[in-house]
């Protein structure tokens, strides 16, 4: 692996009193675990940029089997600091969704794109924090091998119809005369456009829309039964978001 590379933090764990095992999102490598001695210190040059939500450059040393980080220059921090309790949540379920796609060296580059993009967009509030979240878990899934079937309607090649259904399990539409499934999601115009822009557009477009708040959180909704349906599992800072949201509404 490169010994210097630039990398967001997206998990630590505390050893001892002063060290730290950092899971870092690289650019050139992927998803790699390292050492950092004394970071806990306040004194430390390398604790800002060890850090939680830190996108740093790193520089490496190997000791053994294992990884150290020499340096760690801060290039920028996604850690809220005006005790927003929502946009930290996502930000740890971002985190937790590279962990558990674990993106190589050939896939790195883009997840880091969109998890830095997408943690930019959180901080500055530029967008609805449920549009972010349900652009992120779309368009990692569709990175990842998990790409839904968006184009036509499975059966009959229909492009369009008022509600079109969408099938979880196999990630395919079908149009309401095809449908056959009461498990199947309804999507309106809205959310079907919405869909295949985040599937289908490039990068440089993919933040360029908008949808009415309601809209964005059936959006949410769905994204995240089908993430959560392919992967077959459940993710720990998904539960402790829906917690934020329940209180934040009631």
């Amino acid at each position: 692996m490169k010994t210097v590379t630039d990398g967001l933090v997206i998990k630590e764990m505390s050893i001892g009193e002063a060290d730290k095992l950092i899971t870092i999102l690289t650019k050139d490598d992927g998803i790699v675990k390292a050492y950092a001695s004394g970071v806990k210190s306040i004194k430390s040059k390398r604790s800002v940029g060890t850090t939680l939500l830190s996108y740093s450059n790193f520089s490496f040393s190997k000791s053994g089997k294992n990884l150290r980080v020499s340096e760690a220059t801060p290039i920028k921090n996604f850690f809220s600091t005006d005790n927003d309790i929502e946009t930290f949540a996502i930000s740890q379920y971002f985190c937790e969704l590279c962990a558990v796609f674990e993106p190589h060296e050939e896939t790195a580059p883009e997840f880091l794109r969109l998890i830095l993009n997408s943690l930019y967009f959180l901080k500055e509030k530029k967008k609805s924090p449920l549009m972010i979240k349900a652009i992120t878990e779309l368009r990692i899934a569709a990175k990842s091998g998990y790409c839904p079937n968006l184009v036509a309607c499975e059966e009959c090649g229909a492009f369009e119809d008022e509600i079109m259904f969408f099938n979880c399990e196999n990630g395919a539409i079908q149009c309401k005369n095809c449908n056959k499934s009461e498990k199947n999601v309804p999507l309106n115009k809205t959310l079907l456009k919405a869909m295949r822009h985040i599937v289908y557009s490039p990068f440089e477009r993919l933040y360029s829309f908008s949808v009415p708040d309601e809209a964005a959180k059936e959006l949410s909704k769905i994204t995240e039964r089908y993430i959560t349906y392919q992967t077959d599992r459940s993710f720990k800072t998904l539960d402790f978001l829906h917690t934020v949201y329940l209180e934040s509404e009631t």
